[in-house]
């Protein structure tokens, strides 16, 4: 176990507009049950791009050999010994186990935290859940906080939206800004040179 400073980039949130193939209703139902589901879990999480954070609650009394925390490369397990784990499974990505980290925290109440935190080895990525059993969320509504982003250098900043914009649009099967970028420079061109036949042009 070991204490690790945090610096996240921007937390998790929902967007606040639904995308454009779902009706508003539709949309404030998805979220609904997706609240719902992530409530039942006995554990919290949030996610940064470059890392993950799981917390749960544990009696008081305890003290950190008492817990079983297992961090690999691609599977966590946390609980208490000699109990059922609150969480255990595959991880949907790879973390770098030696930069992740777990700490336990006494809270005013009398109990105690758990914290687990788990550096993501792809930091261009979202997770949709911690580990692959758990239901899911939709990594499409996830928007930066602005707060967060003019923190950054114009280059970063700059790469963090592109990423997330990309994502989006894979999500909904639309083309990435490289790929739209890429089109408007064919459309330009054949706009210039109308006698050239573009019909079996591919763009890659």
């Amino acid at each position: 176990m070991a204490d690790k400073g945090t610096s996240p980039v921007y937390l998790l949130t929902s967007a606040s507009s639904p995308p454009a193939e779902t009706t508003p209703a539709e949309d404030a139902a998805a979220r609904a049950q997706e609240a719902q589901e992530q409530a039942a879990l006995p554990y919290k999480w949030a996610q940064t791009i470059g890392d993950l954070n799981v917390t749960f609650t544990v009696p008081g009394n305890l003290k950190s050999r008492d817990l079983v925390i297992s961090i690999k490369k691609q599977s966590l397990y946390a609980g208490i010994k000699g109990q059922d784990p609150i969480i255990k499974g595959d991880l949907p990505h790879t973390v770098l186990v030696d930069d992740s980290t777990w700490t336990l925290t006494a809270n005013a109440n009398g109990t105690k935290t758990v914290e687990i935190q788990l550096d993501k080895v792809n930091k261009m990525e979202w997770w949709a859940h911690v580990v692959t059993d758990a239901p899911k969320i939709d990594v499409s509504k996830i928007q930066p906080d602005s707060s967060k982003l003019s923190d950054l250098d114009g280059q970063t900043r700059g790469m963090v939206e592109k990423m997330m914009f990309d994502q989006q649009q894979k999500e909904r099967g639309l083309p990435t800004s490289d790929e739209q970028s890429r089109a408007d420079i064919l459309k330009k061109f054949q706009d210039q040179h109308p006698e050239m036949d573009f019909s079996n042009a591919q763009m890659s």
